[in-house]
């Protein structure tokens, strides 16, 4: 079977881009001609014509159709079977949803693919290139052998804005080898409300961290603009704004008990945020600025979910998709933003129309609203054709203006000069070495250490000794599906052994070769009094909508995915924690989950308790902590509720009363001396961990919550001197 091969030389020097070949798997050769730049040729084919240029000598070529289609993107499913729509449809975009992939799941085949569906392009009567997008939201997560990192919740806990920005550059590294060239990521949410299933993919519940981790823009397209180096792709700044602040609907939760799951409804994901005017701007728009003003994100992404003034009275929400004043007046306005708006997946379907109210397809009604609302690319996945028939009589009726699509089709077609899609259409094999490499799987084992959060370490439990004798029990110590979370090789992700990598069990033996180490999954096999018992606990994998507590479970899921999702551990999960600690003396339990989960210990049981978040492919990073090969130094993104009731809870609440407030995060230090391992020693982190040992030992005042929460809330915008003030009341 024949491969597409460019070399490195070729795909870097438009002048010299004569022919592509492709060997496709078949009888058949496909061979493309690009234009010679040295022949006579438009203004738009001129690599050394300035871009504002060249989109405009090509947008005044184009015909109304082509401008439409520019605006249009396909699932690639929709297509695979006949590459020849993509041309027919004259297409802009192509898009793999979670899970949507070609049957050869490799860096090759992605980039084989990806080439079919550019020639096609290319066959066009412009010849304008594809752009195609993926949702790499933690690692290129679709493909098999990429390097999966931890999810946005555990990078918040590192508060490492320079880790961000590396692991950026090396998600896209990996995914622009594959040929990809545009990123739906990063989610700059800020999540107020745990029950949400999409919460870990937000950063944490203070928009001054989300803010401040937004560096992984930088990482994804590079500083200074440079979109056309073949280690950067586009990125998407998402969900436009308020989707992590949607108000949770009891009454629907309520009513899908007993329902099967196909008849639930979700309970918060895609809901309505009711907030006043200026609260919204301050927590849901304020991480965009840096995005946008700092990092020069080049796409952003309107959120499904709505938004409710309350200025104006309860009950008139408004479809983000169809929200102009907020799209247009306030992103592209206000802040200035010179890049595209894509929509969600279907995003413009829940648009509601008034004279069709029961109509959740696509009208015209949809269509013209989403247009003029700001959108300029829509993702129409399974309806590409429709979308552009509505469309186009939508403009011939005067309903949507000629210069609201030629400002739409301007900005798509900036972008795509700025990739260097013009001169380099297609990909080749000469990076997909890069994928899934021994050098990103280390920056992800440095960044699954780091966001590791020691919530408690009665007597020094942590680290263990190299020789311990360790009892591993429960069923995330060994399945890096479920260690891996959502949105990894599908869309709600898999329970079992879906990826290469290190389960956090194979970690502890790596990390720790002299230990003795006992593992039974559900704790089964005897226990000695004298073990160390290490008990892996948590969540299985799931992602928005199915992964609302109160929601539908999945049902097309792995059979451990389809129990109901709770902010309580899992009854079977508390029962491997009881059984554990109360057969040993000292007792480590670690959650491995989205979000926090509530961990019962009446009888103070648990020695030592870890938030270990969603760590991704490398366990090892976990194993690094335990032993003490690496500090501990994360803390929590989020606050850790000391009951369920208590959600929603967050920093700033009138009465915050978490059992682990935002910012806290026990410190340790590593067995092995090695200084560069040592934890960040300044007068911050001295001032925490006073503060912390005044907590443990019962001698803070009531509102040490309040107050730790505070300092690191000042220590993320820059306030160092209240962040020193606020802790000294804590720790004297």
């Amino acid at each position: 079977m024949g491969i597409w091969k460019v070399s490195r030389a070729r795909r870097r020097t438009a002048a010299t881009a004569m022919a592509v070949t492709a060997a496709l798997a078949g009888p058949l050769a496909v061979v493309v001609t690009v234009p010679s730049a040295a022949a006579t040729a438009p203004v738009y084919l001129d690599p050394g014509a300035p871009i504002e240029r060249r989109v405009s000598d090509l947008l005044g070529r184009m015909t109304l159709q082509e401008k439409i289609g520019q605006m249009t993107q396909a699932e690639r499913a929709a297509v695979a079977d006949d590459p020849t729509q993509v041309a027919a449809q004259r297409l802009g975009s192509l898009l793999s949803g979670g899970g949507s992939v070609p049957a050869d799941n490799t860096p090759a085949g992605w980039v084989k693919m990806i080439n079919t569906f550019q020639a096609e392009a290319l066959r066009t009567r412009l010849k304008i290139p594809l752009i195609y997008g993926v949702d790499a939201v933690h690692g290129h997560n679709n493909v098999y052998g990429a390097t999966v990192f931890p999810h946005n919740v555990g990078l918040g806990a590192t508060r490492d804005p320079r880790l961000a920005e590396k692991i950026g550059q090396a998600t896209a590294a990996e995914v622009r080898a594959t040929g990809v060239p545009w990123n739906f990521a990063p989610c700059l949410c800020v999540s107020l409300d745990e029950r949400w299933g999409r919460s870990y993919e937000s950063f944490g519940e203070d928009p001054a961290l989300a803010s401040n981790m937004s560096t992984v823009i930088d990482g994804l397209q590079g500083r200074g603009g440079r979109l056309d180096r073949d280690d950067r792709v586009l990125a998407t700044a998402k969900h436009f704004a308020g989707d992590g602040g949607t108000a949770y609907d009891t009454a629907i939760a309520e009513a899908n008990e007993g329902k099967p799951w196909w008849e639930q409804r979700y309970p918060i994901d895609q809901g309505v945020t009711v907030t006043g005017q200026s609260g919204f701007y301050r927590t849901h728009v304020a991480p965009y600025l840096p995005a946008l003003k700092g990092h020069d994100v080049g796409s952003v992404m309107p959120s499904f979910s709505s938004v409710d003034w309350t200025e104006d009275g309860i009950g008139d929400p408004i479809k983000m998709h169809a929200n102009h004043d907020l799209l247009t007046g306030v992103l592209k306005g206000r802040l200035g933003f010179d890049g595209f708006v894509i929509s969600d997946w279907e995003g413009i379907h829940q648009i509601p129309d008034p004279a069709e109210p029961g109509n959740t397809g696509l009208t015209a009604h949809k269509v013209r609203t989403g247009v003029n609302a700001g959108i300029d690319m829509f993702m129409e996945p399974n309806s590409a054709p429709q979308f552009q028939e509505l469309l186009l009589a939508e403009v011939e009726a005067g309903r949507v203006s000629r210069a609201r699509v030629d400002d739409a089709v301007r900005r798509i077609l900036t972008a795509k000069f700025r990739l260097g899609l013009f001169e380099n259409p297609y990909a080749g094999l000469d990076d997909i070495d890069r994928v899934g490499s021994a050098g990103h799987r280390t920056l992800a084992r440095e960044a699954v250490a780091t966001s590791q959060v020691l919530l408690k370490n009665r007597g020094g439990t942590l680290p263990l000794g190299g020789k311990s004798s360790v009892y591993v029990a429960g069923r995330n110590a060994d399945d890096i599906g479920n260690q891996a979370g959502g949105w990894t090789m599908t869309w709600q992700g898999e329970s079992g052994d879906i990826i290469p990598g290190t389960t956090i069990l194979e970690g502890i033996r790596q990390v720790a070769p002299k230990a003795k180490i006992t593992y039974s999954e559900d704790a089964s096999a005897p226990i000695k009094r004298s073990d160390v018992g290490v008990v892996v606990v948590g969540e299985t994998p799931y992602a928005e909508g199915y992964g609302d507590v109160g929601g539908p479970e999945c049902g097309w899921c792995s059979v451990p995915q389809q129990e109901e999702k709770s902010l309580t551990l899992q009854p079977a999960d508390q029962a491997t924690v009881d059984k554990v600690c109360a057969a040993v003396d000292r007792c480590v339990v670690l959650v491995v989950s989205g979000r926090p989960q509530i961990v019962a210990d009446p009888h103070g049981r648990i020695d030592a308790l870890v938030a270990s978040w969603l760590p991704g492919s490398e366990g090892a990073g976990v194993a690094d902590v335990l032993f003490g090969r690496r500090p501990f130094t994360g803390r929590l993104p989020v606050s850790w509720p000391a009951t369920a009731d208590q959600v929603p809870i967050n920093i700033g609440d009138a009465h915050y009363r978490p059992l682990y407030p935002f910012g806290w995060g026990l410190r340790t230090h590593p067995r092995s001396g090695n200084a560069a391992s040592r934890p960040l020693d300044n007068a911050e982190s001295r001032a925490l961990d006073k503060a912390q040992a005044a907590v443990v030992r019962g001698r803070a005042p009531a509102n040490w919550a309040e107050l730790i929460a505070g300092a690191d809330h000042a220590l993320l915008t820059g306030d160092r001197a209240t962040a020193l003030r606020l802790l000294a009341r804590v720790g004297g």
